[in-house]
């Protein structure tokens, strides 16, 4: 039996990191030369970025900051679904053909875009591809909490033609005066639409030049004004990570009752295992699928085979979280969502057999907490432990088993212990509420996916 041994009402979350290659101007003064010199030789080294969440600066309660969560992750598995809809053969058939797009992550990252640079904060999205900002000037521009990006003002904004490569890779454009003109939804009536454009791009003190992105100048919806855009690191061929050619980089979650740590995501030779203070006997590692269906690219599919309560392996179908030829079911990891979410056969059963084994009453919590299984806490909680039953992920190759904070959830002003994780119709997602305090490792030249127990407020 696994155990918790301490509880509280949830939830802060914060996250962090993005790394980045160089590129040496061979026209540089000597002093950008040098400059130059030591960014290139940082990069051998990798990069490290520290994100906040969305909700780090607004005067909430724990448990107001979850039920935010919760409710923003129930949105984003509506994206998804409807993403599969819109991908799925029988839609396009009957004239759905337009693709939808995750959107509205959980975490800000901080960049500059331009020469010179103008400074703001991002929605990172493992869950999208295209990289764009708010432009100026605006036909329908929602409010920002900085500036609107101008291109007039920058020496080094170029638009794309409608010949180029990230122009072919857009999943909806149309050509206006030899530019490329972009079209991106994401799912709920938000969308964003401008021009695709290359621009200098900075993080922290490296600055890339030519990254694509879209320079929107009629952006639609709710969601996105708690940042200045978007950044896409999905696999698709407009995301940071292509752009960047980078197939290694790894991201570290801290705890949700966190406040004060940074979690971090790492590109470069710093991602690499070897740096990793757990020995090889604690890294588990599992292959990485791609989706059929090119409109579904993005993301990154893991197999799960099975997952276990206790001792009890479930007695699901061998196909309930089986990648379909037709791109349909399977399960994404995904940093933007809060809760696991898994098919809701899966879901009954693992409720049912938590339920048997952790000897509690069931209570009734959606409307407080708003989690499906909850169960009335003992009174005298706050003098022992509370004894859970052991979960296990049983992905190909990596029995991923969870420590009880990664899937308990306890508010003891409402007086129940709660398993953090919900039923998805269609597409499975391993969240991020899952992660936490784990090393998630991702090798696209490898096309696998580890994890390692990672105190993340210590690298």
């Amino acid at each position: 039996m696994g155990s918790l041994g301490s509880f509280s009402s949830v939830v802060l979350l914060t996250l962090g990191v993005l790394l980045v290659p160089f590129f040496v101007n061979p026209a540089c003064s000597a002093s950008r030369r040098a400059l130059r010199l030591r960014d290139h030789q940082a990069m051998q080294n990798g990069f490290k970025v520290t994100l906040k969440h969305i909700d780090s600066d607004k005067n909430l309660t724990k448990i107001e900051r979850f039920q935010r969560r919760i409710s923003r992750g129930r949105k984003r598995l509506q994206r998804l679904n409807a993403m599969v809809l819109a991908a799925s053969p029988s839609d396009q058939d009957s004239g759905v053909t337009s693709p939808v797009h995750a959107g509205q992550g959980e975490f800000l990252m901080k960049l500059s875009i331009g020469n010179p640079a103008d400074t703001f904060n991002a929605i990172m999205d493992t869950g999208s591809d295209l990289i764009w900002t708010q432009c100026k000037p605006c036909e329908d521009c929602y409010d920002q909490p900085t500036p609107i990006f101008d291109p007039t003002k920058s020496s080094t904004f170029s638009k794309l033609s409608c010949e180029s490569e990230l122009c072919e890779a857009l999943p909806s454009q149309t050509c206006t005066n030899s530019s490329c003109e972009y079209y991106y939804a994401y799912g709920d009536s938000s969308s964003t639409n401008g021009i695709l454009a290359t621009e200098t791009f900075t993080f922290g003190d490296v600055s890339v030049p030519k990254i694509g992105f879209g320079c929107g100048k009629d952006n639609e919806g709710g969601g996105f004004d708690q940042g200045s855009g978007l950044v896409g690191l999905g696999r698709g061929p407009l995301s940071l990570v292509s752009q960047l050619k980078e197939p290694k980089f790894s991201y570290c979650l801290t705890s949700i009752d966190d406040t004060e740590g940074s979690s971090t995501l790492l590109m470069g030779s710093l991602a690499s295992l070897n740096n990793t203070k757990s020995g090889p006997a604690n890294i588990i590692t599992t292959p990485l699928i791609k989706n059929p269906n090119r409109d579904q690219s993005t993301f990154y599919y893991l197999t799960l085979e099975g997952i276990t309560v206790g001792e009890t392996r479930l007695h699901l179908k061998k196909d309930t979280f089986t990648l379909g030829d037709d791109g349909s079911g399977g399960l994404i990891i995904d940093s933007g969502t809060t809760l696991t979410y898994i098919e809701e056969d899966a879901f009954d059963a693992l409720k049912k057999e938590f339920t048997s084994q952790i000897k509690l009453s069931e209570a009734d919590a959606t409307d407080t907490v708003g989690l499906d299984a909850c169960y009335k806490l003992p009174k005298d909680v706050n003098s022992g432990k509370v004894e859970v039953p052991k979960l296990v992920f049983n992905f190909k190759g990596a029995d991923l088993e969870l420590p009880g904070e990664n899937y308990i959830l306890v508010d003891t002003d409402v007086g129940v212990l709660c398993l953090a994780m919900g039923s998805a119709s269609s597409m499975s997602v391993f969240g991020n509420f899952q992660q936490q305090n784990m090393l998630v490792y991702h090798d696209l030249a490898e096309e696998t996916l580890s994890f390692v127990p990672t105190k993340c407020d210590q690298l």
